[in-house]
């Protein structure tokens, strides 16, 4: 199983990090790829990297929550970062629109900065979109590259968006949302093709039932994986295979 979208530099696993860590191996996790928030996340980040070479591969990027008066200065030490370290992707990267939209023309701006980096460097974007799923499209289609592909992670919109996804070649991250009652998943996944779908947690957020309202860790994958199996009917190692198969395509052959 990869995990492509766990926080686990997170301060929340401060006190048991390298424990959560062997659960997720111990689960089957092959892979965690990890998103970045802002330039104070960073460091945290690569250390795990370096201490986990083949398993733990990190993004770049400005969260759209981190936003703010001095996003020019954050998106500055983005495109300084790139120069120095390998990431897999620029992200996460996107438009929030859920709890404060003062920002929302610097986040338009940030994105699209962050989507010409994608292309300079030849890289995928990790999206967050959260109550702005069709602003960002709006984006993603006025910036027009046709090259230009990724994952929005925590997919948790309509039959419509995520075929409009799909459309414009992203995948779907899907999390612990679709293990929830009332998530919406149960009506989009049967319709859709395996293919389209990759796995994570968005850890320590969104832990899936049986855990939800708790710390969410990797290890969870599995249960996402699961659930997933049911609603497409399909087996769990059909779920498995071709998820990983999918990520797998997405990194360059350095994090192979």
């Amino acid at each position: 199983m990869i995990d492509t979208h766990a926080h686990i530099y997170s301060d929340d696993f401060s006190e048991d990090r390298t424990a959560m860590l062997d659960r997720a191996w111990d689960a089957g996790i092959s892979q965690i790829w990890m998103p970045n928030c802002d330039q104070h996340t960073v460091p945290g980040m690569l250390e795990l990297a370096k201490k986990y070479p083949d398993k733990c591969f990190p993004m770049i990027g400005l969260h759209p929550c981190y936003v703010k008066e001095d996003f020019e200065q954050e998106l500055k030490i983005i495109s300084d970062w790139l120069e120095k370290e390998e990431f897999i992707a620029i992200g996460e990267i996107g438009m929030d629109l859920h709890w404060d939209k003062t920002f929302r023309e610097q986040q338009e701006v940030a994105f699209l900065y962050q989507c010409e980096l994608a292309r300079k460097h030849n890289l995928w974007i990790d999206i967050h979109s959260r109550n702005a799923f069709w602003e960002t499209v709006t984006l993603i289609e006025k910036f027009a590259d046709p090259q230009l592909t990724g994952i929005f992670h925590c997919f948790t919109g309509t039959l419509e968006e995520a075929e409009k996804a799909i459309e414009l070649g992203f995948k779907l991250g899907v999390g612990g949302v679709a293990t929830f009652k009332n998530g919406g998943l149960d009506k989009v996944l049967p319709h859709l093709d395996i293919k389209h779908i990759v796995l994570e947690t968005d850890c320590p957020y969104l832990a899936p039932v049986p855990y939800r309202g708790k710390r969410n860790e990797v290890a969870y994958t599995s249960l996402v994986a699961t659930r997933v199996a049911d609603l497409m009917h399909m087996s769990v190692d059909r779920v498995l295979a071709q998820t990983t198969r999918t990520a797998l395509g997405m990194i360059g052959k350095g994090f192979l």
